[in-house]
C-alpha cells in the first residue's frame, strides 16, 4: 500500500510565506502546522486543508501526493511503536 505525501513546505515556499504568518491566517497554532508541513500527523481536518488551500490559493491536489511506490503507513508504523496508540 502506498503514502500520501504531504508537500505543504513546497506550497508555501512557492508563495513566500511563513509558518508563522500562514498559521495566524488559517487559525491553528505553529506546532499543528508544522507537524502537518514536515508530515508528522496522520489525519488532517478537511476545515483545515479548506483553510490552507483559501489562504494559499491552492487545491488540495497540490498540498497531497499519493506514493503508491512507498510501503507502509506511516501512522499505522507510529502505533505499533506506541502500543496500539496513534499520535
Amino acid at each position: 500500500m502506498g503514502q500520501i505525501i504531504l508537500r505543504l513546505d513546497r506550497v508555501m515556499a512557492d508563495r513566500k510565506i511563513s509558518l508563522k504568518e500562514l498559521a495566524d491566517q488559517v487559525g491553528i497554532s505553529n506546532v499543528n502546522l508544522s507537524k502537518i508541513k514536515t508530515g508528522k500527523v496522520c489525519a488532517i481536518r478537511f476545515s483545515t486543508l479548506s483553510a490552507i488551500c483559501e489562504v494559499l490559493n491552492c487545491q488540495p491536489g497540490d498540498i497531497l501526493e499519493y506514493d503508491q511506490s512507498l510501503d507502509g503507513n506511516a501512522c499505522e508504523e507510529t502505533a505499533s511503536q506506541n502500543g496500539g496508540e496513534r499520535q
